[in-house]
Protein backbone atom coordinates (compact mmCIF):
# COMPACT_ATOMS: atom_id res chain seq x y z
CA UNK A 1 0.00 0.00 0.00
CA UNK A 2 1.53 3.84 -0.61
CA UNK A 3 -0.07 5.67 2.01
CA UNK A 4 0.33 9.37 3.00
CA UNK A 5 0.42 10.67 6.22
CA UNK A 6 -0.18 14.82 6.68
CA UNK A 7 1.13 15.82 10.47
CA UNK A 8 3.39 12.61 10.24
CA UNK A 9 6.25 14.31 12.10
CA UNK A 10 3.90 14.44 15.25
CA UNK A 11 2.98 12.19 18.37
CA UNK A 12 0.27 10.00 16.60
CA UNK A 13 1.06 10.32 13.21
CA UNK A 14 4.74 9.20 13.62
CA UNK A 15 3.25 5.95 15.38
CA UNK A 16 1.22 5.74 12.43
CA UNK A 17 4.19 5.78 9.90
CA UNK A 18 6.03 3.57 12.09
CA UNK A 19 3.41 0.93 11.81
CA UNK A 20 2.68 1.15 8.23
CA UNK A 21 6.58 1.33 7.45
CA UNK A 22 6.78 -1.87 9.82
CA UNK A 23 4.32 -3.77 8.15
CA UNK A 24 6.30 -3.11 4.08
CA UNK A 25 3.68 -0.12 3.16
CA UNK A 26 5.49 2.36 1.18
CA UNK A 27 5.10 5.64 3.01
CA UNK A 28 5.05 9.78 2.50
CA UNK A 29 4.81 12.25 5.39
CA UNK A 30 3.08 15.90 4.40
CA UNK A 31 4.12 18.27 7.16
CA UNK A 32 5.88 21.97 7.42
CA UNK A 33 8.92 20.71 8.71
CA UNK A 34 11.69 18.29 8.39
CA UNK A 35 11.55 15.36 10.32
CA UNK A 36 14.74 13.20 10.70
CA UNK A 37 13.19 10.95 12.75
CA UNK A 38 10.84 9.98 10.19
CA UNK A 39 12.98 9.87 7.79
CA UNK A 40 15.05 6.95 9.95
CA UNK A 41 12.02 5.12 9.88
CA UNK A 42 12.13 4.92 6.18
CA UNK A 43 9.57 7.44 5.11
CA UNK A 44 9.91 10.08 2.58
CA UNK A 45 9.16 13.74 3.57
CA UNK A 46 7.82 16.07 1.64
CA UNK A 47 7.59 20.02 2.86
CA UNK A 48 4.11 21.23 2.61
CA UNK A 49 1.20 23.21 4.53
CA UNK A 50 -2.07 21.52 4.56
CA UNK A 51 -3.23 24.85 3.53
CA UNK A 52 -1.85 24.93 0.24
CA UNK A 53 -3.94 23.03 -2.13
CA UNK A 54 -1.11 22.66 -4.76
CA UNK A 55 1.15 21.21 -2.24
CA UNK A 56 -1.49 18.37 -1.14
CA UNK A 57 -2.46 17.96 -4.51
CA UNK A 58 1.00 17.14 -5.09
CA UNK A 59 1.58 14.88 -2.31
CA UNK A 60 -1.48 12.92 -2.73
CA UNK A 61 -0.50 12.07 -6.33
CA UNK A 62 -0.04 8.04 -6.69
CA UNK A 63 -0.87 7.16 -2.77
CA UNK A 64 -3.86 4.41 -2.30
CA UNK A 65 -5.17 6.18 1.09
CA UNK A 66 -4.25 9.60 3.06
CA UNK A 67 -4.22 9.02 6.89
CA UNK A 68 -5.22 12.74 7.53
CA UNK A 69 -3.62 13.54 11.20
CA UNK A 70 -2.50 17.20 11.10
CA UNK A 71 -4.22 19.69 12.66
CA UNK A 72 -4.13 22.82 14.96
CA UNK A 73 -4.78 21.41 18.79
CA UNK A 74 -4.75 22.81 21.84
CA UNK A 75 -7.76 24.48 24.13
CA UNK A 76 -7.17 28.56 23.26
CA UNK A 77 -6.40 30.17 20.40
CA UNK A 78 -7.06 32.85 17.28
CA UNK A 79 -10.31 30.66 16.10
CA UNK A 80 -8.85 32.28 12.09
CA UNK A 81 -6.26 29.51 12.81
CA UNK A 82 -8.25 26.76 13.56
CA UNK A 83 -10.47 27.50 10.68
CA UNK A 84 -7.55 27.36 8.09
CA UNK A 85 -5.82 24.43 9.69
CA UNK A 86 -8.66 21.96 10.99
CA UNK A 87 -11.57 23.20 8.18
CA UNK A 88 -9.59 24.47 4.75
CA UNK A 89 -6.94 21.99 5.65
CA UNK A 90 -9.30 19.42 5.77
CA UNK A 91 -11.17 20.46 2.56
CA UNK A 92 -8.03 20.45 0.89
CA UNK A 93 -7.15 17.15 1.54
CA UNK A 94 -10.83 15.99 0.63
CA UNK A 95 -10.11 18.41 -2.92
CA UNK A 96 -6.80 16.51 -3.01
CA UNK A 97 -7.99 13.16 -2.94
CA UNK A 98 -10.62 13.41 -5.26
CA UNK A 99 -8.78 15.33 -8.03
CA UNK A 100 -5.95 12.59 -7.79
CA UNK A 101 -7.78 9.15 -7.90
CA UNK A 102 -7.03 8.47 -4.09
CA UNK A 103 -9.55 5.57 -2.96
CA UNK A 104 -9.21 5.68 0.83
CA UNK A 105 -9.38 8.63 3.15
CA UNK A 106 -9.31 7.94 7.10
CA UNK A 107 -9.21 10.77 9.11
CA UNK A 108 -8.18 11.76 12.98
CA UNK A 109 -11.12 13.24 14.85
CA UNK A 110 -11.90 13.57 18.09
CA UNK A 111 -14.47 13.04 20.82
CA UNK A 112 -14.45 17.04 21.36
CA UNK A 113 -16.95 17.23 18.30
CA UNK A 114 -19.69 15.79 20.62
CA UNK A 115 -18.34 17.05 23.70
CA UNK A 116 -21.26 19.39 24.91
CA UNK A 117 -19.92 19.59 28.92
CA UNK A 118 -21.87 17.19 30.33
CA UNK A 119 -21.39 13.22 31.05
CA UNK A 120 -20.92 10.96 28.80
CA UNK A 121 -21.41 7.52 29.86
CA UNK A 122 -20.59 4.59 27.55
CA UNK A 123 -22.12 6.42 24.98
CA UNK A 124 -21.97 5.51 21.09
CA UNK A 125 -21.96 7.02 17.53
CA UNK A 126 -25.51 8.00 17.92
CA UNK A 127 -24.21 11.21 20.08
CA UNK A 128 -25.28 14.24 17.87
CA UNK A 129 -22.63 17.04 17.60
CA UNK A 130 -24.11 19.73 20.17
CA UNK A 131 -25.64 23.30 18.90
CA UNK A 132 -22.12 25.29 20.54
CA UNK A 133 -19.05 24.22 21.31
CA UNK A 134 -16.69 24.94 23.72
CA UNK A 135 -13.53 25.99 22.54
CA UNK A 136 -13.05 26.18 18.83
CA UNK A 137 -10.78 22.71 18.35
CA UNK A 138 -14.35 21.10 18.82
CA UNK A 139 -15.63 23.41 16.58
CA UNK A 140 -13.54 23.16 13.98
CA UNK A 141 -12.80 19.72 14.06
CA UNK A 142 -16.63 18.50 14.37
CA UNK A 143 -16.99 20.86 10.71
CA UNK A 144 -14.15 19.00 9.46
CA UNK A 145 -15.39 15.54 10.35
CA UNK A 146 -18.87 16.40 8.98
CA UNK A 147 -17.13 17.48 5.67
CA UNK A 148 -14.99 14.29 5.62
CA UNK A 149 -17.77 11.51 5.92
CA UNK A 150 -20.02 14.05 3.33
CA UNK A 151 -17.39 13.10 1.03
CA UNK A 152 -17.55 9.19 1.23
CA UNK A 153 -18.61 7.46 -2.22
CA UNK A 154 -17.97 10.74 -4.28
CA UNK A 155 -16.71 10.16 -7.41
CA UNK A 156 -13.15 11.01 -8.40
CA UNK A 157 -12.84 13.92 -10.89
CA UNK A 158 -10.87 11.67 -12.98
CA UNK A 159 -11.92 7.91 -13.81
CA UNK A 160 -15.10 6.39 -12.93
CA UNK A 161 -14.18 4.79 -9.07
CA UNK A 162 -15.29 6.87 -5.58
CA UNK A 163 -13.35 7.99 -2.54
CA UNK A 164 -14.27 5.99 0.59
CA UNK A 165 -14.12 7.89 3.85
CA UNK A 166 -14.35 7.34 7.42
CA UNK A 167 -13.17 9.48 10.83
CA UNK A 168 -11.48 7.96 14.25
CA UNK A 169 -12.08 9.36 17.36
CA UNK A 170 -9.15 8.51 19.76
CA UNK A 171 -9.29 9.95 23.37
CA UNK A 172 -7.00 11.40 25.17
CA UNK A 173 -3.99 10.19 23.46
CA UNK A 174 -0.82 9.21 25.95
CA UNK A 175 2.57 7.55 25.82
CA UNK A 176 5.83 8.14 25.21
CA UNK A 177 6.73 11.21 23.71
CA UNK A 178 3.03 12.95 24.70
CA UNK A 179 3.23 16.59 23.92
CA UNK A 180 0.67 17.30 25.84
CA UNK A 181 -1.25 16.11 28.21
CA UNK A 182 0.57 13.99 30.89
CA UNK A 183 3.27 16.62 30.55
CA UNK A 184 0.95 19.41 31.40
CA UNK A 185 -0.69 17.47 34.12
CA UNK A 186 2.92 16.32 35.49
CA UNK A 187 4.41 20.04 35.54
CA UNK A 188 1.26 21.80 37.05
CA UNK A 189 1.77 19.60 39.84
CA UNK A 190 5.18 19.69 40.39
CA UNK A 191 4.60 23.46 40.65
CA UNK A 192 1.26 23.28 43.14
CA UNK A 193 -0.71 24.21 40.26
CA UNK A 194 -3.10 21.55 39.89
CA UNK A 195 -6.50 20.33 41.44
CA UNK A 196 -9.10 17.82 41.39
CA UNK A 197 -11.90 19.31 39.35
CA UNK A 198 -15.34 17.90 40.90
CA UNK A 199 -15.59 15.23 43.60
CA UNK A 200 -12.78 12.97 41.70
CA UNK A 201 -14.68 9.91 40.56
CA UNK A 202 -15.77 10.34 37.28
CA UNK A 203 -14.30 8.45 34.65
CA UNK A 204 -12.73 9.10 31.39
CA UNK A 205 -11.31 7.39 28.38
CA UNK A 206 -7.54 6.95 27.88
CA UNK A 207 -5.97 6.00 24.43
CA UNK A 208 -2.58 4.45 24.44
CA UNK A 209 -0.11 6.41 21.06
CA UNK A 210 0.24 2.50 19.48
CA UNK A 211 -3.63 1.55 20.16
CA UNK A 212 -4.84 4.43 18.22
CA UNK A 213 -2.23 3.91 15.63
CA UNK A 214 -3.04 0.72 15.18
CA UNK A 215 -6.93 1.62 14.70
CA UNK A 216 -5.74 3.84 11.93
CA UNK A 217 -4.27 1.37 9.97
CA UNK A 218 -7.63 -1.41 10.67
CA UNK A 219 -9.40 1.73 9.61
CA UNK A 220 -7.88 1.89 6.15
CA UNK A 221 -7.35 -1.83 5.71
CA UNK A 222 -11.32 -2.26 5.92
CA UNK A 223 -12.22 0.77 3.98
CA UNK A 224 -10.30 -1.54 1.02
CA UNK A 225 -12.87 -4.76 2.02
CA UNK A 226 -15.49 -5.23 -0.88
CA UNK A 227 -18.60 -3.33 0.81
CA UNK A 228 -16.68 -1.84 3.53
CA UNK A 229 -18.62 -1.48 6.95
CA UNK A 230 -16.74 1.42 7.79
CA UNK A 231 -17.17 3.69 4.90
CA UNK A 232 -18.97 7.03 6.05
CA UNK A 233 -18.63 6.12 9.28
CA UNK A 234 -17.18 7.77 12.62
CA UNK A 235 -15.54 5.21 15.39
CA UNK A 236 -14.77 6.13 18.99
CA UNK A 237 -11.54 4.33 19.92
CA UNK A 238 -9.83 4.18 23.22
CA UNK A 239 -7.86 1.73 25.86
CA UNK A 240 -11.05 0.00 26.52
CA UNK A 241 -10.49 0.92 29.97
CA UNK A 242 -12.14 3.75 31.55
CA UNK A 243 -9.93 5.04 34.47
CA UNK A 244 -10.42 7.69 37.11
CA UNK A 245 -8.15 9.95 36.08
CA UNK A 246 -6.97 11.04 39.06
CA UNK A 247 -6.41 7.95 40.49
CA UNK A 248 -4.13 7.34 37.11
CA UNK A 249 -2.74 10.41 37.11
CA UNK A 250 -1.53 9.55 40.82
CA UNK A 251 0.08 6.65 39.64
CA UNK A 252 2.14 8.55 36.96
CA UNK A 253 3.10 10.93 39.74
CA UNK A 254 4.19 8.57 42.37
CA UNK A 255 6.32 7.23 39.42
CA UNK A 256 7.79 10.05 38.94
CA UNK A 257 8.61 10.88 42.31
CA UNK A 258 5.63 13.20 42.77
CA UNK A 259 3.26 13.06 45.98
CA UNK A 260 -0.38 12.37 45.73
CA UNK A 261 -2.61 14.77 44.54
CA UNK A 262 -5.39 15.30 47.18
CA UNK A 263 -6.54 19.07 47.11
CA UNK A 264 -9.62 19.88 45.25
CA UNK A 265 -11.99 22.06 43.68
CA UNK A 266 -15.61 22.13 43.27
CA UNK A 267 -16.46 21.69 39.66
CA UNK A 268 -18.74 24.79 39.57
CA UNK A 269 -16.15 26.85 40.78
CA UNK A 270 -13.41 25.49 38.24
CA UNK A 271 -16.08 26.38 35.45
CA UNK A 272 -16.86 29.22 36.77
CA UNK A 273 -13.32 30.70 37.22
CA UNK A 274 -12.72 29.05 33.68
CA UNK A 275 -15.44 31.52 31.81
CA UNK A 276 -14.20 34.83 33.82
CA UNK A 277 -10.53 33.98 32.67
CA UNK A 278 -11.69 33.37 28.99
CA UNK A 279 -13.47 36.91 29.77
CA UNK A 280 -10.54 38.61 30.19
CA UNK A 281 -8.16 36.66 27.76
CA UNK A 282 -10.51 37.49 25.16
CA UNK A 283 -11.12 41.55 26.45
CA UNK A 284 -7.64 42.22 27.20
CA UNK A 285 -6.09 40.22 23.65
CA UNK A 286 -3.81 38.52 26.98
CA UNK A 287 -0.69 36.17 25.75
CA UNK A 288 -0.77 32.73 26.14
CA UNK A 289 -4.03 30.51 27.01
CA UNK A 290 -5.66 30.89 30.26
CA UNK A 291 -4.72 28.64 33.22
CA UNK A 292 -8.17 27.42 33.10
CA UNK A 293 -11.32 27.07 30.69
CA UNK A 294 -14.78 26.30 30.76
CA UNK A 295 -13.52 22.97 28.42
CA UNK A 296 -10.56 22.44 30.71
CA UNK A 297 -13.12 22.26 33.73
CA UNK A 298 -15.28 20.00 31.71
CA UNK A 299 -12.82 17.68 30.94
CA UNK A 300 -11.62 17.29 34.32
CA UNK A 301 -14.46 17.20 36.15
CA UNK A 302 -17.20 14.94 33.93
CA UNK A 303 -17.47 11.89 33.19
CA UNK A 304 -16.46 10.79 28.99
CA UNK A 305 -16.15 7.35 28.04
CA UNK A 306 -17.22 5.32 25.12
CA UNK A 307 -18.83 2.24 23.85
CA UNK A 308 -16.08 0.14 21.47
CA UNK A 309 -18.81 -1.93 19.71
CA UNK A 310 -19.19 -0.44 16.92
CA UNK A 311 -15.20 -0.20 16.21
CA UNK A 312 -14.89 -3.96 17.54
CA UNK A 313 -18.16 -4.56 14.84
CA UNK A 314 -17.26 -2.63 12.18
CA UNK A 315 -13.03 -2.50 11.73
CA UNK A 316 -12.09 -5.06 13.91
CA UNK A 317 -10.51 -2.91 16.16
CA UNK A 318 -8.46 -4.34 19.92
CA UNK A 319 -6.18 -2.35 21.17
CA UNK A 320 -2.85 -4.08 21.57
CA UNK A 321 -1.14 -2.77 24.29
CA UNK A 322 -2.82 -3.17 28.04
CA UNK A 323 -3.51 -0.58 30.50
CA UNK A 324 -0.52 -2.37 32.56
CA UNK A 325 2.23 -1.89 29.73
CA UNK A 326 0.87 1.20 28.63
CA UNK A 327 0.88 3.06 31.99
CA UNK A 328 4.39 1.54 32.94
CA UNK A 329 6.02 2.92 29.83
CA UNK A 330 4.71 6.32 30.22
CA UNK A 331 6.45 6.42 33.38
CA UNK A 332 9.38 5.54 32.32
CA UNK A 333 9.31 7.92 29.99
CA UNK A 334 8.42 10.48 31.97
CA UNK A 335 11.09 9.88 34.75
CA UNK A 336 13.47 10.20 31.76
CA UNK A 337 12.51 13.58 30.42
CA UNK A 338 12.42 14.74 34.14
CA UNK A 339 16.10 13.47 34.93
CA UNK A 340 17.16 15.02 31.51
CA UNK A 341 15.51 18.32 32.91
CA UNK A 342 12.88 17.86 30.03
CA UNK A 343 9.77 18.25 32.48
Amino acid sequence: MKALVTGGGGFLGKAIVRMLVARGDDVRVLGRSDYPEVAALGAACIKGDIADLPAVKDAVAGVDVVFHVAAKAGVWGDPVEYERANVDGTQNVIDACLSRGVSRLVHTSSPSVTFDGGDAVNADESLPYPKAHLYHYGRTKAEAERRVLAANAVAHRQGPTVLLTTALRPHIIYGPGDPHIVPRMVARHAQGRLRIVGDGTNKIDITYVDNGAHAHLLAADALGLDNPKNAGKPYFISDGNPVVPWQWLNVIFAGAGLPPLTRKVPYPVARGVGAALEGAWGAFSLRGEPPMTRFIAAQLGTSHWYDLGAARRDIVYEPIVGPTVATTKTIEWVKAERAAGRL
